[in-house]
C-alpha cells in the first residue's frame, strides 16, 4: 500500500502565502508523477499543478503565484502559494501516480487539506 499525507493548509489572509507538503511512503517501486488538484464546494476537482521528470504543467489561474516542487529523495512534493486569493479557497489534495512492489502503477491521493483564503 501507498500512503499520502498531506500538511500546511490553513486560514490566511487574501494576499498571504502558504506551503503545502505531500510525503508519499509505503510499497513504493518508482514515481512516475506527483501533483496537487483542489476541489471546492459543488465544483469538479481541477488540477492545480503537476511535476514529472519531464517538467510542470499548472493551471492557468495559478501562474505565477504557485509553484510545485518535489524533493526526490524523500518522495515528496511541495506547492508553494503566494498571493492567494479569495477564489483559491479549496479542499487540496494531493496526487502521486505510482508503480509498487508488486508492478501496479495507480493513481493514489492523501486526504485532502483545507485551504481558507478570507479577510
Amino acid at each position: 500500500q501507498v500512503q499520502l499525507v498531506e500538511s500546511g493548509g490553513g486560514l490566511v489572509q487574501p494576499g498571504g502565502l502558504l506551503r503545502l507538503t505531500c510525503p508519499a511512503s509505503g510499497s513504493i517501486f518508482s514515481t512516475y508523477a506527483r501533483g496537487w488538484y483542489r476541489q471546492a464546494p459543488g465544483k469538479q476537482r481541477e488540477l492545480v499543478a503537476r511535476i514529472t521528470s519531464d517538467g510542470t504543467n499548472d493551471n492557468d489561474s495559478v501562474k505565477s503565484r504557485f509553484t510545485i516542487s518535489r524533493y526526490n529523495a524523500k518522495n515528496t512534493v511541495f506547492l508553494q502559494m503566494i498571493s492567494l486569493k479569495p477564489e483559491d479557497t479549496s479542499v487540496y489534495y494531493c496526487y502521486a501516480l505510482i508503480r509498487d512492489m508488486s508492478t501496479t502503477t495507480s493513481n493514489y491521493w492523501g486526504q485532502g487539506t483545507q485551504v481558507t483564503v478570507s479577510s
